[in-house]
């Protein structure tokens, strides 16, 4: 393989969430497809003429929804990048984990999942952006969309400064509904991944489900997961999803 073709992985990327992703998406279209819509339904259809990212171990780049990938049109990239960046320049809109065009209600949508593979990576945190315009313009970003989620349902609190992963996640779901492209939010855990040492691993669907749950409070009102909500006409279903996906992790004596 010529060196320009390599591809190239980070330690950290063998194992846990990432790892899996990557194998998931690994496989045949159809069983690809299959996965997708067992942790959707019945909120939304995936089908092998869907298009996901990342695309297995050969194509495992992750997507930033404000950049043309063929997820969303080109006007609709730049509007999200408009809203959340005062400059782009080298900033960027957040990565997705996976990332999954879909049939929702009838109308083309997209399934946007946050993966984890333990409860720590559910942990506090806080806005990165060293550019302070940049920085303001997200915050500005997430008021909107807690005044606009606050409507829907009270009790959210999307912040720069407290669970800002989480916060972003749920102001890009709305904005893209508000720009009328159904979305299913998927909050997936994947179950014993026994090769992620010294982490509380994540038992069972209930111990991930009430992990979410407590983690998120005082950010994200309890019922909002598992709902769906209208944004003027265009659904956003909010779920909290699982998978057991073994990998035998070897290690030496």
């Amino acid at each position: 393989m010529p060196a320009s073709n390599n591809i190239t992985f980070r330690p950290r990327e063998f194992k846990g969430s990432r790892l899996r992703c990557l194998l998931l998406t690994h496989r045949q279209n159809n069983d690809v497809a299959t996965f997708l819509t067992s942790l959707v339904t019945p909120a939304a259809l995936v089908t092998s003429d869907d298009r996901w990212a990342p695309h297995g171990l050969l194509h495992p780049g992750e997507v930033k929804l404000g950049k043309s990938t063929g997820f969303l049109s080109n006007e609709n990239c730049d509007s999200l990048t408009n809203w959340w960046l005062a400059h782009p320049g080298r900033a960027n809109t957040p990565n997705w984990d996976l990332v999954s065009t879909a049939r929702v209600t009838e109308r083309r949508g997209l399934v946007l999942i946050e993966a984890k593979a333990h409860v720590g990576e559910l942990a506090d945190d806080r806005c990165g952006a060293t550019d302070q315009d940049n920085f303001h313009q997200i915050e500005h970003a997430l008021a909107e969309a807690t005044t606009a989620w606050n409507e829907q349902m009270p009790g959210f609190s999307l912040s720069v400064n407290s669970h800002y992963q989480m916060s972003n996640r749920f102001a890009f779901a709305w904005k893209l509904a508000k720009m009328r492209v159904p979305v299913v939010l998927v909050y997936l855990g994947f179950l014993n991944a026994e090769e992620m040492t010294r982490c509380e691993l994540l038992r069972d669907h209930d111990h991930w489900r009430k992990s979410v749950v407590a983690r998120s409070r005082g950010v994200i009102p309890d019922t909002a997961w598992d709902h769906t909500f209208d944004i003027d006409g265009t659904p956003l279903t909010v779920l909290i999803c699982s998978a057991d996906v073994r990998i035998q992790a070897i290690t030496g004596r």
